[in-house]
């Protein structure tokens, strides 16, 4: 009697998760006739209005090859090919799963990605010809419906790979779902879009497991990404690799508001002109000339104090803003010092994301409002 009460006990404790199916997608390994601006059968397109849907890749022949692709399948003949843009629009897809994915169970999924060397199309900022190879990421989003990102369910690091590798998820979605989406997107924070692709083949079933507390990073890579070392605070290092002046001075004067003449006490110039490289303080050689005309402005008025104010858009957390915003400004001042202008007549600082010019919500706002600029201090240098 005491083993027939144990044996119903023990069926109403057996974890409800081994009940429960696999849930499949329809055409997992993205198959279709390769065409470009199409996503394969069984998934719609939920990109951006005005913009073409994803691609199925590869052409069968490399001489008819769309946008340059020519990598392999992994599984079968074709795979899917997403990409962000540089006018803030990236790619993704959706469809309806088999079932739905249950608010508090454990599921494990996987998929094969890579990054294709080339992706060749046009810039949709300025139209010319660009390379979409920049590394970006992939997300996968639980909805109500198509294209509803309700829930994000998993995120991989930037990929990039250019052989196909398999990326295994474990998510624990707090709500039920019905749909998925599948998202390029990019690696963030980001200060200003770009142009970069990712490829996906071979998707499993999304299986339900029993819960582990430490759920897997969703993250195979071939070489980890180097960090960004901090600038030190000395200047050999900003001023080593900002240092290659041209000493001819510019036709036309770039800063016309930096005339000692008429400059009050808290005015404050924008720097026009000057470039760095992305999500960096390294300054591009097009700075040069700005640059020096700001040294020659500060060695002809010994008497001017300055400030060298930096500025990001508001898209990353403050952390990462203040932090950059400093190291640009650092950057500039470390030149100048490194022409000779004293270090008491140049200060720096960073303003992060809280000085915005222009509003955030547009590609131009943002890069408004990523800027350096000059504030006269006082007259007593």
């Amino acid at each position: 009697m005491r083993s027939f009460i144990f044996l119903v006990a023990l069926c109403y404790i057996t974890p409800a998760w081994t009940q429960d199916p696999p849930i499949f997608l329809t055409n997992p390994s993205f198959e279709d006739f390769p065409m470009q601006g199409k996503q394969p059968k069984g998934w719609e397109d939920c990109g951006f209005p005005g913009e073409t849907p994803p691609d199925v890749q590869p052409a069968g022949q490399s001489s008819f090859a769309f946008f340059e692709v020519v990598k392999p399948a992994f599984k079968d003949s074709t795979y899917l090919g997403m990409v962000v843009r540089d006018n803030d629009t990236w790619e993704m897809v959706s469809q309806r799963m088999s079932g739905p994915i249950k608010g508090g169970q454990c599921y494990e999924f996987s998929l094969y990605l890579c990054r294709s060397e080339l992706y060749v199309s046009q810039s949709r900022v300025n139209f010319q010809e660009a390379n979409y190879t920049t590394p970006a990421k992939l997300r996968i989003w639980g909805g109500s419906s198509y294209c509803n990102k309700k829930e994000l369910l998993g995120e991989t690091s930037p990929i990039i790979n250019t052989r196909w590798l398999k990326y295994d998820f474990d998510f624990k979605p707090k709500e039920t779902h019905t749909y998925i989406v599948l998202e390029a997107f990019y690696n963030t924070p980001v200060l200003f879009p770009y142009n970069g692709n990712v490829l996906l083949d071979n998707a499993s079933p999304i299986v339900p497991v029993p819960c582990d507390d430490d759920l897997l990073e969703p993250v195979i890579t071939l070489v980890p990404e180097k960090p960004k070392p901090d600038l030190p605070d000395t200047p050999s290092n900003s001023a080593a690799n900002n240092t290659q002046p041209k000493p001819t001075e510019p036709k036309n004067k770039i800063l016309t508001e930096l005339d000692a003449g008429n400059l009050r006490i808290g005015q404050t110039i924008q720097i026009e002109n000057l470039y760095f490289e992305a999500d960096s303080s390294k300054m591009k050689d097009e700075s040069f000339a700005v640059l020096n005309e700001i040294y020659d402005f500060l060695h002809a008025n010994t008497e001017v104090v300055v400030e060298i104010g930096g500025h990001t858009n508001g898209n990353p957390p403050h952390d990462y803003c203040d932090r950059l915003s400093a190291d640009r400004a650092k950057a500039v001042a470390d030149y100048l010092a490194s022409r000779g202008i004293p270090r008491n007549r140049i200060q720096y600082k960073g303003y992060g994301k809280r000085q915005p010019i222009a509003t955030n919500a547009t590609p131009d706002g943002r890069k408004r409002n990523q800027r350096v600029e000059i504030k006269i201090l006082s007259f007593e240098g």
